[in-house]
């Protein structure tokens, strides 16, 4: 397989005719990345993913190992996926009753974290800078800057986007950034 000079793809892994791989990014041992997918910049796809057909991945995401995102599922720009985190993208699979192409959408918005293992159940929003802990499984929208664990996933605090844990007066002790809490999550005050 001929690998364009801007990305690397490791020769155990394939990346089909009709998929496109943004500058930079590495794809590692034993990956797929299938027709109509768009993998931005910058990325790194550990070993063992799968990017099905037509999925959009934004820039500077990190997929780590073991992990398929589902054709219905788009991550935007800075995403984390946990080693073998999970996404599904219809909400009642029967092998007699195929969905033909019909799936449940997922958005997982900028700077969110996907701890190993946890599952996100097809047709919610993770928010933006969100961090869902390990062997969490979101069955809902999870607000911007939400600090989601357990099954099911429940809001325990809120995170900065340098992702420390915000104390009750929502300013990160590591970085300084401040924040107020809205109906759809936290804003970082000017």
């Amino acid at each position: 397989m001929r690998t364009p000079d801007d990305y690397f793809v490791h020769p155990s892994s394939y990346v089909d005719e009709g998929a496109t791989v943004g500058k930079n990014t590495k794809i590692w041992h034993f990956s797929h990345i299938q027709k109509g997918a768009v993998i931005g910049s910058d990325c790194s796809l550990g070993q063992n993913v799968n990017i099905a057909n037509n999925v959009r991945v934004g820039n500077g995401v990190r997929i780590q190992n073991n992990v398929s995102v589902y054709e219905g599922v788009e991550l935007e720009d800075n995403v984390f996926c946990g080693p073998s985190c999970v996404f599904t993208n219809v909400l009642t699979p029967r092998a007699h009753y195929p969905v033909h192409g019909v799936y449940a959408k997922t958005l997982i918005k900028e700077g969110a974290s996907l701890g190993a293992n946890s599952t996100v159940v097809c047709g919610h929003t993770v928010g933006r800078c969100a961090l869902v802990a390990a062997g969490a499984v979101v069955v809902s929208d999870v607000p911007d800057h939400a600090l989601m664990a357990g099954v099911p996933a429940r809001r325990i605090g809120w995170v900065c986007e340098c992702g420390y844990r915000l104390p009750d007066d929502l300013i990160c002790g590591k970085c300084g950034k401040t924040y107020q809490a809205t109906e759809t999550g936290l804003i970082e005050m000017e």
